[in-house]
């Protein structure tokens, strides 16, 4: 289990919580036929919770959901710099020579021109600043299975963002019912994703 999926995980602890101790209190007073006042006056204690709900969303639950979506965006470019990669290793094996020319970047957009002689093996980044030397099928072999574990890893931080989105949701819907507010239309929402 991720760090991310530990954390959204507590979250969600608190605020099932939250939740649970609201909808407590408003069954309690549902079978009592009054309102539960607490130490404040009842508008107070219903600002200060609003604002205890609103600071959860955009303290809590907005930026983590930020941080997974960052991490999601890092994983997808990995998945497109291996996808370029068998590309270009594709491209040296229809080739008709083993050697090649190209331009290398050496760093802040300077280019130098290289040639090869003999690429029939590639160095391959496999993770920690370690490059492992691997024929075109071996590498390509590698390839396919980093894009797999990539891929599920990006599902995961997907399911994990969703989540994180639903609890917003919930807690929105929470403030709706606390603030006494009517349902927006559903046609006025849109998706992130």
């Amino acid at each position: 289990m991720t760090r991310i999926s530990q954390h959204a995980m507590q979250q969600e602890m608190q605020l099932m919580c939250m939740v649970l101790v609201h909808a407590a209190t408003r069954q309690v007073e549902a079978l009592c036929g009054r309102q539960i006042y607490t130490m404040t006056t009842g508008k107070r204690n219903v600002d200060e919770k609003v604002l205890q709900y609103e600071t959860f969303i955009n303290e809590v639950l907005k930026r983590d959901l930020q941080k997974v979506l960052e991490q999601r965006d890092g994983v997808y470019e990995k998945i497109a710099q291996y996808l370029q990669l068998k590309n270009t290793i594709e491209s040296i094996q229809n080739a008709e020579s083993n050697d090649l020319k190209t331009e290398v970047d050496i760093g802040c957009n300077f280019y130098v021109q290289a040639h090869v002689p003999d690429a029939s093996k590639i160095f391959v980044a496999v993770g920690y600043g370690f490059f492992v030397e691997l024929t075109h099928a071996e590498a390509l072999k590698f390839i396919e299975k980093k894009t797999s574990q990539l891929t599920a890893y990006s599902e995961a931080l997907t399911k994990d963002s969703a989540k994180i989105k639903a609890n917003i949701r919930m807690v929105l819907e929470g403030l709706r019912e606390l603030q006494g507010l009517t349902d927006f239309p559903e046609t006025s929402r849109r998706e992130v994703l």
